[in-house]
């Protein structure tokens, strides 16, 4: 028995084949950081800064896995987005991990995309509106949503907006971010 097991097992491997990676590569990202709450009676976005490193694992032409790790750090000024006075914020000093899927179009010099996943922010959350009042530190999870261009002959550099909506703590920060990808040899 062991041995016929054995050998279905061995077969049922040479007949699989695995999902090659066709390229690899680092990207780093840099941005204006930004948090603002689900409800709101004051519209405000709290500003900060955002960076962020993703391991690229190009499948197709038109398909990557990004792996990532970064920060995002927002304050509130005391103001909305009119510049009148608010004591509503949305504040984000977050470690952020997890995975994305990226689907581009795979054109030279201007590619869209669009990418979403799921991932963990570690840190320090506060969402005070007048319909919440959340203060919460630790781990949440939350969904990285993200469209933009990759740019230049070789699509090597991203511009785009990236968000992270956090159910958890009511509230979504995010960036408008540059990019530049550097390829590692196989």
């Amino acid at each position: 028995m062991k041995k016929t097991a054995v050998l279905l097992l061995l077969l049922a491997s040479s007949l699989c084949e695995a999902q090659s990676i066709k390229e690899k590569s680092i990207t780093a990202l840099i941005g204006y950081g930004m948090s603002t709450p689900y409800y709101s009676v004051d519209d405000i976005a709290d500003s900060g800064f955002y960076l962020q490193g993703e391991y690229v694992l190009g499948v197709a032409s038109w398909l990557e896995l990004r792996p990532y790790a970064g920060m995002v750090l927002t304050h509130s000024n005391g103001k909305d987005i009119d510049d009148n006075p608010t004591n509503e914020k949305a504040e984000t000093k977050a470690f952020l991990l997890g995975g994305k899927v990226r689907v581009r179009a795979p054109i030279p010099w201007v590619a869209p995309f669009v990418e979403i996943g799921i991932g963990a922010s570690i840190g320090n959350f506060e969402t005070f509106t007048t319909f919440t009042d959340i203060r919460k530190s630790g781990p949440i999870y939350h969904i990285p949503i993200s469209f933009g261009l990759e740019l230049g002959r070789q699509n090597n550099v991203d511009l785009g907006f990236t968000f992270y909506a956090q159910p958890t703590v009511e509230q979504v920060a995010g960036a408008f971010a540059l990019g530049i990808s550097i390829p590692l040899n196989n």
